[in-house]
């Protein structure tokens, strides 16, 4: 029997930002588009997204003038990224 895919990471660029945000402390939103080759209105839906989910949590400060949004992964969303590879294993490892 297959492990059921949670619905969220089947979304590329969700699944593309939380690949991302595993791996680092934290990644503003810059860094996120200019890796994930999105738009920006896309990337902003997607992890308003996330962020509902409670996967990461954003913090909207200002660099010199210029306002940065930073997106740092929460530990439900490390616990599901990590469920949701185990689960496409069990596809792979029949």
């Amino acid at each position: 029997m297959f492990k059921e895919l949670d619905p969220l990471f089947l979304s590329e660029l969700r699944l593309a930002v939380m690949s991302i945000l595993i791996s680092v402390e934290e990644a503003d939103f810059v860094y996120l588009r200019e890796k994930t080759n999105a738009t920006a209105g896309n990337l902003s839906v997607q992890i308003d997204k996330l962020q509902q989910a409670g996967y990461i949590d954003i913090k909207k400060t200002f660099k010199g003038k210029r306002p940065q949004t930073l997106c740092k992964i929460t530990k439900k969303g490390i616990s599901a990224f990590e469920e949701y590879i185990e689960a496409l294993k069990s596809y792979i490892n029949l």
